[in-house]
């Protein structure tokens, strides 16, 4: 049996980013996180706050929701070494299963049916980017590239052309899907647009869905 996990919140919501934006979706938060990233959202999960639980035990919870569509996510998932078994035992049970990181540790160990949500971070979040991740979607054979995709989280102009450098070094439109959104509270998403539409970017724009369903919310959505 594997090392129990220490989990901050199992509920159920609307999946406010990624292409699977707008569907019903559990989501179990893992504690802990050492990304220290600027514009941290769920910064009740990056310590160690939560309830030490089997995965027998989270996949119960996961299950009494009845819903098919679930997103592991943190803090940062990914330091916790048995979330492989998690993810790996969600997928045999035939859910569809996400994976939203940092970005700052490899992906390439997750199973490779998961759903990877990266973050890339600009230069404002000030937290480092694991390009080996970038590296591994444009690798990835063409059947297996829709398990990959990318967020840029955008706060000023300058996040926004280095964000455009990435993706033209890597050419990583081509690769897979790459989703672009504007820090809340602190750039106006119509701005960012109009800079996607001068530039004829091949991104994704997203809201964070949740932010304007339940702005008063940090948890449990």
């Amino acid at each position: 049996m594997s090392a129990p996990l220490l989990v901050n919140e199992i509920f159920l919501s609307i999946q406010g980013e990624s292409s699977y934006a707008g569907r019903p979706c559990v989501f179990v938060r893992l504690s802990g996180c050492e990304g220290g990233c600027s514009w941290c959202d769920t910064g009740h999960a990056a310590g160690k706050e939560g309830t030490l639980m089997t995965r027998e035990a989270i996949l119960d919870r996961v299950a009494s929701f009845g819903i098919p569509l679930v997103e592991v996510t943190g803090g940062e998932p990914l330091q916790q070494e048995t979330v492989h078994d998690l993810l790996e035992e969600l997928c045999d049970r035939n859910y569809r299963v996400l994976l939203e990181t940092g970005g700052f540790l490899p992906v390439d160990r997750v199973d490779p049916r998961v759903c990877k949500i990266i973050d890339l971070k600009p230069p404002s979040s000030g937290a480092e980017c694991c390009f080996d991740n970038v590296d591994l979607a444009v690798k990835t054979p063409q059947a297996r590239k829709k398990t990959f995709e990318f967020k840029v989280v955008i706060a000023n102009r300058a996040d926004y052309d280095w964000a455009l450098g990435i993706l033209r070094r890597y050419d990583l439109t081509a690769h897979c899907t790459v989703l672009m959104g504007a820090v809340h509270g602190r750039l106006d998403p119509s701005e960012l647009a109009d800079w996607i539409l001068q530039d004829r970017l091949r991104v994704r724009l997203q809201l964070q869905l949740h932010k304007y369903l339940w702005p008063e919310r940090d948890r449990g959505a």
